[in-house]
Formats: structure tokens, C-alpha cells, sequence
């Protein structure tokens, strides 16, 4: 092996080590990234980590959250999952620098498959990992979005190089980085990846048709396929059982034809329409893109003393409230409901993009200019209702995710590799000075031009007002056009700094066509223009100031005296939290008990629905069956408090009768009025459970919960008649196994979400295990999948050698 070659490489990785620890430096303090989402998680995993830590094993359940639910898509570890193994090696740095050097050295990866030069592929990875969108998915804790992404150009990569003709190298990289990709356990993303995946496979099938090379693309294609399947096989494990849980998720067709109000219910098969474009970019907010606080950036802006907002609050409310508001000013002014950052690709990075149009020849172009353009007109959602709901009806998939602003994670991998690909162009000896000087015009004249118009216009082409700008009204009167000054104030910032980045970039290109400095000078200069350009916009929004110590990070929320005081209680029970919001959104009560909310993406769907028509209407029935034994609420000082509730119905009961529904929508209803400590709910496809059973008095029968962990409930129960148990626990056919005196027993489901069972008469012991026979099968295919990953390459490795000897 020629180490030459390898010095690149190895400069590469020494060099996004050291951004990566620099740009996050606290790392090296011990601190860590404080993330909203992940305190969510540690709340929500809590349980898990108990019991993986007590037991060595995974429980795959938990009670933590939603009165229980899979583990799957919250903390799971399978087994022989060895690809986390290989993810582990190259995470190696403390979170978040990990992410980050993964988004560089997948960038990279792609870069050097296209032959890029090392150094400008340096330059183009931080340009890419240091996208404002990037940062921010780490700054809010979207974890599994940055892992997702960062292994996205690894793909691509491993298909260039198929379709370079490189077939074993190319067919190992696309197992393996796909693998990787799956892993991340993002299936948004990687569903994202696929269109661009498909864009690609189009036009180079346009291509290979022109040119009369269909067998040649059929056979690239033939490999890729098989590499792709080998990657979903190793993940066969965390497929199934996602793709398990996902059909009782909120992601799948509800049963339910009314809304909460009786009203006819949207039939889907996945997400509601209103729920999947909740999240919908704004076409005028495309060119955050280019300007970054185009849209006033974020929700909560740091405008410091140097404000309108500083000066107007201060008149009214004083320095510290002034200063307070003004770190935090409400500066966004879209139509998205939450926005944490302006996804900001960088002005650089636009501009080398346009340039890329002028000048980069063949169907990489084509591709890069399609996926961009598709991305970004999907990721106007609800703004492109015809588009957009075309892909929700008959798209597959489509529809089973939100967020469809989210899909510009297309444009932000292909703008930056176009114009990357553009430098490269523009370096060619071949190409003439004169086409050059022609790219190099036009790009200015567009993208300069643009923000030409910006800078000395713009803050008179909108309105600048924002949806929420009355309520600040109200608080005080000129307020709301306090608000839009600042607004225009930043808006013209922006787009300055924009124009002055795009004409700084464009003279350096300029001098280096009239040959005043070389090629060495343009990539120092462009290195130091793209770090100045993206780590300025980044650093707004995660900075060192967002890290904090590691154990505030272990233990996001403190034991307070009303968690002490329910923790006392040793039994199993459940707790709804009054002074969190909404229940449905929270993962901080999950930290200490069993909370009847939870904080998840995707909720149990019959769950989330009786939330919506019961708990979210106070059913206190409802609760009861749910065991709900402790209610903590606010008192008028917003203080928290601690209610006993003891009407709880326990962990298991026995009911005195039944009443038939026949479909969900009756089931739910039937709910309203329910005295669930006597009756239980019977849908009619479960009627043959109870077909010989009767219902007979005995005022002395008892059934008890003995023990508990999170996969296994052990009951005793004694009665001179059999009964019918019902137990505060939800119903989850696949997985859950009954056993009485260790005998394999039905159950099944009552009250729209639990379980029931009927129980012999006599002493019994009842004992539920959580035994998902979907591990078990995905292991196995894992396990042949991963032979075959080994042995693939290695055959084919000898063959070709021995071709030739």
C-alpha cells in the first residue's frame, strides 16, 4: 500500500478531530450539550436503563410512558446487532463533536469518490457539517436526524462508485454505509435518502437508454439491490420490530370514523394531512437558504442591548426585564409554528451552486439541480397543497411522517456538493477562461444581485409582522412595531453580510482567472470564508453557552419533595402531571414514576385516541382503570402539589359483566359512561373468548399483583367461580404472552387499550411475559444476512484475483 496516498486522508480526519473538539470545546471540560429532546429521553428510557443496568437483558417494554409501550423506537439494544458495533468505532468523539466529525468524514467520503482534490474536500465537508440546519437538530437533541444524515453521503458515495464501474468496492460501501444508515434509526430520513437515491437512478436510466447501456445499468442497479437488501438485513431485527410497533403506532390507519366531536373523522392510512404539513417551509422562507434571518431567523433571537426591543422594555419594565426580553425576542415572523434556526446553507455555498449550473457539465448537474428543486417545492408543504397532497395520497409512505419541511435535507447535501463540484470546474485547465468569466457573471448577477435587492430594498417589499404579534400588542401598546423594526434591523444585517460574503468570493474567483493569485490562495481564502460564513450563523444558535455539567445532563430534572412523597408509595400505579403542559409532551414524569403521558414521535395509536376522546375530557372512569393513584397539579401560587386519588381501580380487578360493541368507534363511546370497576368494554371479534364463560357472583374472589418489572407481571388470584379479570395494563397482542400455573393462556382486549382474561376458579398464579417473537426471527435473518455481507466480498475479492493471476 502506497502511504502517500493516505496522508490525505489521514489529514483529513486529524483536521475534523480538532473542528469537531473545537467547535463543541466544553466536551473536553466533561460538559455536555444540553438538548430538550434528550432530557425527554432519559425521562422516557428511565425504566429501561434500571432494568438493563439490574438485569444485563432488555426488557423491550416499558410502563414508563402512554401505560406502557414497545421499546423499540426509545432505547433498545439487539442482539448481535454488529453494525452499532462499527457505529461505535467511528463515534468515537464525546457527543455532539461525534455527529459533526460524522457529517465531515461522510462529506469527504463523497467528495474523494468524485475525485476531488483533499484539500478543497476539506474545505467542502465543513462547509456541509456546518450547515445552520445541521447544528441545530444536534442544539434541540434530534439525535437520530444528525446520525441519519451524517451517513447519507457514505450512500451516495458507495453508488457513485457502482456506477463508476468500481462494483466491489462500491457494493461493499453501499452495504455498509446503508447499513449504518439504517441503524441511525431515523426511517424519515433514510425514506428522503431513497428519493434521492431514485432522482439519481432516473436520469442515469435516461442516460444509459440514450446511449444504448441498459445492460450495463441493469447489472449496477442488480448490485446495488442486493447491497441494499444485505444492509436491510442486518437490521432485521429493529426493522420488524418497528415495522410492528409502527402498525399500533399513531403512524397507522386509525379504526375510528368520528372525531372527538362526532363529527366524520379524515380517513388516512397514516398521518392526517394537517398534521403531516403542520410543519410546512414557507416559499418566501426559502431564501433563509441564502439570508439567514431572511424570516428573522428563530422563534427567540439573542438581539443584546443593541436592540429597539432593549430600549422599549426598558422604559417600561427596566434593564433586567429588557435585557431578558431582549435575548429572547421573538423575531421569526413565518408561518411555521416552532423554528429553533433559519436553515441557512451558507451565501458562499448558494452562489458556488449557481456557478455549479453554468458550469458543471453531464447528469451529476442534472441530478443535483432535480433533487434541489424537488426537495425544496416538497418542503413547502400545505404552501404547494396540489404537490403536496398528491405525494400524501399516493406516494408510499409518504404519509406516515411529519414535518414535511424536513425533506430540504435533500437540497442541504446536493447544494453544497454541486457547488463543491463547481471549484473543481472552475480549476480545470480545460475549461476556457472565457466560459469561466461568462459562469462567474451570471452567478454574480444573480445571487449578487439578489441580495443587492435585499440589502437596499427589502426592508420595504414585506410586512414583517408575525402571527403572534398582537398578543405582544396587548401587553403594550407600539410593541408589535417595535417588533418589525428590529426585524427589518436584522433582515438588513443579513442580507448585507450575504452581498459582501458572495462579492468577496466572487473576487477572489475573478483574481485567480487574471492569474493575480493561485490556486492555493483560493482555497486559503474560500477555508477561511466558509468557517467565518458557517460557523458565524451556527455559533448564533449552539454555542458553548448550551453545555452544562454532565450530571444536570444525567439527571435533567431534580427530586422534588412531591416526587419524594409519591415515591414513598412502593406499589405500581400511574401519575398524571398537571403542571407540565400538556401530559401527551412530556417525558420529565416518566423520569420518576409511571406517567400516564410520555413524550414520543410516534404514540400508540388507540392510546393517543383515548386521550384525545376521554383523558383529555377529564373522564375520571377512564383514569381509574388506568390506575391513576396520584394527581399533581398547580395551586393559584403555580406551585406543585400532590392529590391521592382513591378511586384508583387498581392493578387488576374483576368485573361483574360485559357490554358487546361492534366497532371502535362504539368502543371508544361506550367509555363516556362506563363504571369500569363492574363492566367491561367487549369489542365483538373478541366475543369468542368468552363463550363459555358466565358471569357468577362470589364476594369473597381477590386477584393481586405480586410483582413487578417491566416485562413480567406476576398475579395471584383465589375465587370459588371463574372470573373475568381486567388489568390496568395495556393490550399489546404481539408480544405479550399470559401463562396460568404456567399454562399458556388467551387474553385479551377490553375498555378500547387493556387486558382481560378469564381466570379459573380455585388459587392461581398469573404471570404476563413480554416475549416478542419478532427479535427472534430478526436475529436470524441478521445473523444470515451478516454471512453473506462477509462472504460476498471475500468470493468476490479471490475471484477477481485469480481473473488476474
Amino acid at each position: 500500500m502506497n502511504f502517500k496516498k493516505l496522508v490525505p486522508f489521514l489529514i483529513a480526519i486529524i483536521s475534523f478531530i480538532v473542528i469537531s473538539l473545537a467547535y463543541f470545546s466544553p466536551v473536553l471540560e466533561g460538559k455536555k450539550l444540553f438538548q430538550n429532546d434528550i432530557a425527554h429521553f432519559r425521562g422516557m428510557s428511565k425504566e429501561v436503563q434500571e432494568f438493563r443496568a439490574e438485569h444485563n437483558k432488555e426488557p423491550y417494554w416499558t410502563d414508563r410512558a402512554f401505560g406502557g409501550m414497545p421499546t423499540y423506537q426509545l432505547s433498545t439494544y439487539y442482539p448481535n446487532d454488529y453494525i452499532k458495533k462499527v457505529d461505535s468505532i467511528l463515534r468515537f468523539l464525546p457527543r455532539p463533536a461525534d455527529y459533526l466529525f460524522l457529517y465531515f468524514l461522510g462529506f469527504f467520503i463523497l467528495l474523494s469518490v468524485l475525485k476531488i482534490d483533499w484539500k478543497l474536500a476539506i474545505i467542502g465537508s465543513l462547509a456541509f457539517g456546518f450547515s445552520t440546519y445541521l447544528i441545530i437538530i444536534l442544539g434541540v437533541g434530534h439525535n437520530a436526524k444528525a446520525h441519519a444524515i451524517a451517513y447519507m453521503p457514505m450512500v451516495l458515495a458507495g453508488v457513485l462508485l457502482v456506477f463508476q464501474k468500481k462494483y466491489l468496492l462500491g457494493f461493499v460501501l453501499t452495504a455498509l454505509a446503508m447499513a449504518l444508515e439504517i441503524n441511525a434509526s431515523h426511517p424519515q430520513m433514510t425514506y428522503y435518502l431513497l428519493f434521492m437515491i431514485l432522482i439519481f437512478g432516473i436520469i442515469y436510466l435516461f442516460n444509459a437508454y440514450q446511449n444504448k447501456e441498459l445492460v450495463s445499468y441493469f447489472k449496477k442497479i442488480g448490485i446495488l439491490f442486493v447491497a441494499v437488501a444485505l444492509a436491510v438485513g442486518v437490521n432485521a431485527t429493529g426493522l420488524l420490530a418497528t415495522k410492528e410497533y409502527a402498525d399500533q403506532s399513531t403512524r397507522s390507519k386509525s379504526e375510528l370514523t368520528i372525531n372527538t366531536d362526532s363529527t366524520e373523522k379524515e380517513q388516512t392510512s397514516g398521518l392526517t394531512k394537517e398534521y403531516i404539513t403542520q410543519y410546512s417551509y414557507g416559499i418566501l422562507e426559502t431564501f433563509d437558504l441564502f439570508i439567514p434571518r431572511f424570516m428573522g431567523g428563530g422563534n427567540y433571537e439573542n438581539l443584546g442591548k443593541d436592540s429597539y426591543i432593549y430600549e422599549f422594555v426598558k422604559e417600561k419594565g427596566g434593564r433586567k426585564q429588557a435585557l431578558s426580553f431582549a435575548e429572547n425576542a421573538p423575531m421569526y415572523w413565518g408561518k411555521q409554528p416552532i423554528v429553533a434556526a433559519p436553515a441557512y446553507i451558507g451565501a458562499i455555498v448558494i452562489f458556488l451552486f449557481v456557478l455549479g449550473i453554468f458550469l458543471v457539465k453531464g447528469n451529476l448537474k442534472k441530478w443535483l439541480v432535480a433533487a434541489t428543486i424537488f426537495s425544496i417545492l416538497l418542503s413547502w408543504g400545505k404552501n404547494l397543497d396540489f404537490l403536496t397532497n398528491l405525494f400524501i395520497d399516493y406516494v408510499p409512505l409518504y404519509n406516515k411522517f411529519r414535518a414535511v419541511s424536513s425533506i430540504q435535507v435533500i437540497a442541504e447535501l446536493a447544494i453544497p456538493l454541486l457547488g463543491i463540484l463547481a471549484i473543481k470546474e472552475f480549476f480545470q485547465k480545460e475549461i476556457s477562461s472565457k466560459e469561466k468569466y461568462d459562469a462567474l457573471k451570471k452567478s454574480v448577477i444573480i445571487i449578487g444581485g439578489l441580495a443587492l435587492v435585499f440589502t437596499l430594498a427589502g426592508t420595504s417589499l414585506f410586512s414583517f409582522e408575525a402571527i403572534g404579534d398582537a398578543r405582544y400588542e396587548n401587553m403594550a401598546p407600539g410593541f408589535s412595531e417595535i417588533l418589525r423594526a428590529d426585524r427589518k434591523t436584522i433582515f438588513f444585517q443579513d442580507s448585507l453580510r450575504s452581498l459582501l460574503l458572495i462579492v468577496g468570493i466572487a473576487c477572489v474567483l475573478w483574481l485567480f482567472l487574471e492569474k493575480k493569485i493561485n490556486k492555493n490562495i483560493v482555497l486559503g481564502v474560500f477555508f477561511v470564508l466558509i468557517l467565518f460564513d458557517m460557523v458565524g450563523i451556527a455559533k448564533r444558535y449552539v454555542n458553548n453557552g448550551d453545555f452544562i455539567s454532565t450530571k444536570k445532563i444525567e439527571n435533567p430534572y431534580p427530586l422534588t419533595e412531591i416526587n419524594i412523597e409519591i415515591k414513598k408509595d412502593k406499589s405500581h400505579y400511574r401519575v398524571l402531571n398537571f403542571t407540565v403542559g400538556s401530559p401527551m409532551v412530556d417525558g420529565s414524569t416518566s423520569f420518576y414514576h409511571n406517567s400516564i403521558g410520555g413524550y414520543h414521535a410516534a404514540k400508540p395509536r388507540r392510546y393517543q385516541e383515548l386521550y384525545d376522546y376521554q383523558i383529555a375530557n377529564n373522564n375520571i372512569g377512564v383514569l381509574n382503570m388506568l390506575n391513576t393513584k396520584y394527581f399533581i397539579f398547580p395551586d393559584d401560587n403555580n406551585r406543585a402539589n400532590v392529590q391521592l386519588n382513591d378511586e384508583a381501580n387498581g392493578n387488576v380487578w374483576f368485573v361483574e359483566n360485559v357490554q358487546f360493541v361492534n366497532n371502535a368507534d362504539q368502543e371508544i363511546k361506550a367509555l363516556d359512561s362506563l363504571d369500569t370497576k363492574r363492566t367491561a368494554i367487549v369489542n365483538t371479534v373478541f366475543k369468542n373468548e368468552l363463550q363459555n364463560f358466565e358471569f357468577q357472583k362470589d364476594s369473597i374472589a381477590n386477584i393481586q399483583l405480586i410483582k413487578y418489572q417491566a416485562n413480567e407481571l406476576t398475579y395471584e388470584s383465589n375465587s370459588d367461580v371463574d372470573q373475568l379479570a381486567v388489568f390496568s395494563e395495556m393490550y399489546y397482542k404481539n408480544g405479550w404472552n399470559a401463562y396460568v400455573d404456567g399454562e399458556l393462556t388467551p387474553h385479551f382486549r377490553v375498555n378500547y387499550v387493556l387486558r382481560a382474561m378469564v381466570i379459573p376458579k380455585g388459587k392461581h398464579t398469573i404471570i404476563y411475559k413480554f416475549e416478542p417473537q419478532v427479535i427472534k426471527t430478526g436475529n436470524k435473518i441478521s445473523l444470515v444476512s451478516y454471512a453473506f455481507l462477509i462472504l460476498i466480498p471475500l468470493g468476490w475479492y479471490f475471484k477477481e484475483k485469480k481473473k488476474n493471476v
